[in-house]
């Protein structure tokens, strides 16, 4: 049995403007097929129907058109069942009671899902023990740092072991260290069974967690393949932003374009397809005294818009 499938599925809202009312496609026909085990990162620009799609194979938003079943289940018919087989963490909301302390709230979703007392304590004290949240189970959820809210709302939508994890910006506004303390967590429950639907902005989650991608524009599908292809082909553009201590003049390096200049700084940009980092790090280090320096991938909104003019073209 798939993890998840839809056929056709579609989202249209209807948008009014005073007696108008005009149709606005959210999700234009999506088939797909993911495999339970699977880790998919679910990817596209703000208003590319990413969420959209979630809430339709939770159970939240009914189609306009199309099916989708998630373990065998229709989602929006069968909701309450599918509650106890998936978990979910959304970035910009939380499951978590905001005024009660972190380790009541886990004991409380033991309850609202419906597990043994026992079986409860036991989980718990496996999901405190995994993600070290033992000095932390006392404290308010409302005065938790980001990163240790967001290992509670990955610990409580593990508590019931659920067969699918739906993932919204799990890593949204977490630093780097927190950000790869919460990649670890969903790898360790992708290696434990779990099938993993990310979605995200940041390309370091899709690199890190996930092994196939699924890119959606406007509501269409436009890449589905591994992760590995999306780097070889979309992932090969490197920035690199530089601080230094005197004032800097553009330099001129042949596969390199310069983006800005300021007065003390410098953003490039380069294939490392083309010119290797190393080549590039080394020069600017000999050409200027550097007082910072960081290499960084594009934003995922380029590549995308790259992967789907590159498609379009071909259609």
């Amino acid at each position: 049995m798939l993890a998840v499938r839809t056929d056709g599925l579609r989202k249209v809202f209807e948008q009014r403007r005073g007696r108008e009312r005009t149709p606005s496609v959210a999700v234009a026909g999506i088939d797909l097929e993911i495999a339970q085990g699977e880790a998919v990162a679910f990817i596209g620009p703000n208003g590319a129907g990413k969420s959209t799609t979630i809430k339709m194979l939770t159970g939240i938003l009914h189609p306009t058109e199309g099916t989708a079943e998630v373990l065998g289940l229709v989602p929006w018919r069968q909701r309450q069942r599918l509650a106890l087989e998936i978990g979910t963490v959304f970035g910009q909301r939380s499951q978590l009671w905001f005024h009660l302390p972190a380790g009541d709230t886990l004991r409380l979703l033991g309850a609202i899902y419906e597990l043994p007392a026992a079986l409860a304590r036991t989980r718990i004290e496996e999901l405190v023990a995994r993600f070290a949240l033992g000095d932390l189970l006392s404290v308010p959820v409302r005065k938790l740092s980001l990163g240790q809210r967001m290992r509670f709302e990955i610990a409580a939508s593990l508590l019931h072991k659920p067969r699918v994890l739906f993932l919204d910006e799990p890593t949204v506004g977490l630093d780097v260290i927190a950000k790869a303390e919460v990649r670890e967590v969903i790898r360790e429950a992708n290696r434990d069974g779990a099938t993993v639907f990310l979605t995200s902005h940041d390309a370091g989650d899709i690199e890190s967690i996930a092994r196939r991608s699924v890119v959606i524009d406007r509501g269409h599908v436009v890449f589905d393949g591994k992760v590995s292809q999306l780097r070889r082909q979309w992932l090969t553009d490197k920035v690199v932003e530089l601080r230094s201590e005197e004032e800097v003049a553009p330099p001129a390096m042949p596969g390199v374009v310069v983006e800005k200049v300021s007065r003390y700084g410098l953003r490039l940009r380069f294939s490392a397809q083309e010119v290797p980092v190393r080549q590039v790090v080394a020069a600017l280090l000999d050409r200027y005294p550097v007082h910072d320096i960081t290499i960084s991938d594009p934003p995922l909104e380029s590549v995308i818009a790259a992967i789907y003019q590159g498609e379009a073209a071909r259609r």
